[in-house]
C-alpha cells in the first residue's frame, strides 16, 4: 500500500443465502444501497482526505459493537480491551478520526426499553393486548415483522431504537454538536456481526432535523474489517477508544447482562420485578425449552408465576412464538427475539468458515471470551444520565420520543402466501 492511497479491496458480496429472513423482505433498490456499504465506499472517504481540496474532506468516526469485539480478540488472540485496543490503532493508522463503543447506545436502548416495559404491564388488557412485548434491536428479526408479518405482530414490538439507531444520533448530533461540526461532515461507519445491520442503515427514522445525513454512513462486518487488516501493511501502534465527550477515554470494556447479546431480557426482568413487585432479582435463571436457543426466566411467589419471559434466537424458534401470540395465547410478557441461532456472537458476518458454513468452534470461543467481560448495569452509567440532562433535556422529555424512539410500518395484515415454511 502506497503512502497516502488507499487501494480498493475485493468488493463484499451478500448471497441470498446471507439473508436472516427471506427475499420479500428487500426490495432491489434496498440490495443495491446495501451492496454499497462495503471497504470500497470506506476507502473512497479515506481516500477523499488525502486530497488537497478540504471542502471534500469528513471527519471519519467509526463505532464498535460489542459483540464484535470478542471475534477480533480470538483473531488476534488477545484480551477484548487489548483487541479493542489493536483495532482502535489499526483504524487511526488508516485514517480514522474517532473510535467509539457502542455500548453506551445499548444501555439507552435497554433503559427505554425497561421503561416501555413496565408501561405496557400496566396497560395491558385482554381487549387491548399491550403484552408479549418482543425486542426490536435485531434488524433481521424487524425487517420480517414488518414486511412479512404485519399486524397483529408490529404493534409488539418494543418501540425503543437500536443500538446502532441510538449511536447515530449520538454521532451526527450530540457528538457533532460538541465539535461544531455539520452531521453531512462526518462519515459514520458501524462495525457489527451480522449483515442484516447494513440493511438496517437504511431506514428513514433519524430525527427531523438530521434528515439529511443517516445515523450510520456505511456498516462493515467484522469479517471485512479483519479482512482490510490482513491485505494492509500499515504500521500500527495500539490506540485507546474514544468517548463522546473528548475528556478521557475508555479503560476498560464493559458488557451487559447477555450471554450473546445486549442482554435486553436479563435487564428488562430485573427492573420489571423491583418496579412492578418489589423484588430484587440477582443472578437470573434461564430454562431450556424445545432447544437451547429457546429459553424461559420466570419470576415466582408463592408458587405464582408473576412475570414470564422467554428468549428465542433463530427463525424456527420465532415462528413458534408468533403462531401463539397470532392465537391470542402466547404465555409471555417479554420475549428477546434475534433472527441468528446462537445470539449475535453468531452473527453471519463474523462467525462462519471460509466456506460459508457456520464456525462452531469459534462460536464457543467467542462465547467464553464475551462472558469474561465485565458487566454494567446500564443504570449504572454515569454518562448516560448527563446525556439525558444535557443532549435530551431530561429522561421524560419529549426529545427522548424522536431520538430514541421510532415507529414501525407494516402490510397491514399478515402475508400468508409469503410466509415461510419450516
Amino acid at each position: 500500500m502506497q503512502k497516502g492511497e488507499f487501494h480498493k479491496l475485493a468488493d463484499a458480496k451478500i448471497f441470498l443465502s446471507d439473508c436472516l429472513a427471506c427475499d420479500s423482505c428487500v426490495t432491489a433498490e434496498e440490495g443495491v444501497q446495501v451492496s454499497q456499504q462495503n471497504a470500497k465506499d470506506f476507502f473512497r472517504v479515506l481516500n477523499l482526505n488525502k486530497k488537497c481540496n478540504t471542502s471534500e474532506h469528513k471527519v471519519l468516526a467509526v463505532s464498535v459493537c460489542p459483540q464484535s469485539l470478542p471475534y477480533f480478540a480470538a483473531k488476534f488472540s488477545l484480551s477484548v480491551t487489548d483487541a479493542s485496543r489493536r483495532l482502535s490503532g489499526f483504524l487511526k493508522s488508516l485514517g480514522v478520526h474517532y473510535v467509539f463503543d457502542t455500548t453506551i447506545a445499548a444501555d439507552f436502548s435497554i433503559l427505554e426499553s425497561q421503561r416501555e416495559f413496565v408501561r405496557r404491564y400496566h396497560q395491558h388488557s385482554e381487549g387491548e393486548p399491550a403484552l408479549p412485548m418482543l425486542t426490536s434491536a435485531c434488524p433481521g428479526w424487524v425487517r420480517y415483522a414488518e414486511r412479512v408479518l404485519g399486524h397483529p405482530v408490529t404493534p409488539h414490538l418494543c418501540t425503543a431504537k437500536s443500538p446502532q439507531q441510538i449511536m447515530g444520533s449520538l454521532v451526527k448530533d450530540y457528538f457533532a454538536r460538541r465539535q461544531n461540526l455539520s452531521p453531512d461532515k462526518i462519515f459514520h461507519v458501524v462495525v457489527a456481526p451480522c449483515y442484516d445491520k447494513k440493511l438496517e442503515a437504511l431506514r428513514d427514522d433519524f430525527p427531523s432535523a438530521l434528515r439529511s445525513s443517516r445515523g450510520a454512513d456505511c456498516v462493515l462486518t467484522s469479517g471485512e474489517i479483519v479482512q482490510i487488516m490482513e491485505q494492509s501493511d500499515v504500521s500500527v501502534k495500539d490506540a485507546a477508544v474514544d468517548t463522546l465527550f473528548g475528556d478521557c477515554k475508555e479503560e476498560e470494556v464493559r458488557r451487559h447482562g447477555g450471554a450473546s447479546s445486549d442482554g435486553c431480557l436479563v435487564h428488562v426482568f430485573r427492573h420489571a420485578a423491583k418496579e412492578l413487585f418489589n423484588e430484587d432479582v440477582g443472578e437470573v435463571t434461564y430454562r431450556t425449552l424445545r432447544n437451547k436457543d429457546f429459553q424461559e426466566v420466570t419470576l415466582e411467589k408463592n408458587g405464582e408465576v408473576l412475570l414470564r419471559f422467554a428468549a428465542a434466537y433463530g427463525f424456527r424458534n420465532i415462528q413458534n412464538v408468533i403462531l401463539k401470540l397470532k392465537k391470542g395465547k402466547s404465555p409471555y410478557h417479554f420475549v428477546e427475539v434475534l433472527a441468528c441461532a446462537g445470539g449475535c456472537l453468531n452473527g453471519r458476518g463474523q462467525a462462519q468458515t471460509e466456506d460459508g458454513r457456520a464456525d462452531k468452534a469459534l462460536l464457543r470461543q467467542m462465547e467464553g471470551i464475551y462472558a469474561d467481560v465485565p458487566v454494567r448495569a446500564p443504570e449504572a452509567s454515569a454518562r448516560v444520565q448527563e446525556l439525558y440532562q444535557e443532549w435530551l433535556d431530561g429522561a421524560d422529555s419529549p426529545r427522548v420520543q424522536e431520538a430514541l424512539h421510532t415507529a414501525y410500518q407494516g402490510p397491514g395484515h399478515p402475508a400468508n402466501s409469503r410466509d415461510i415454511k419450516w
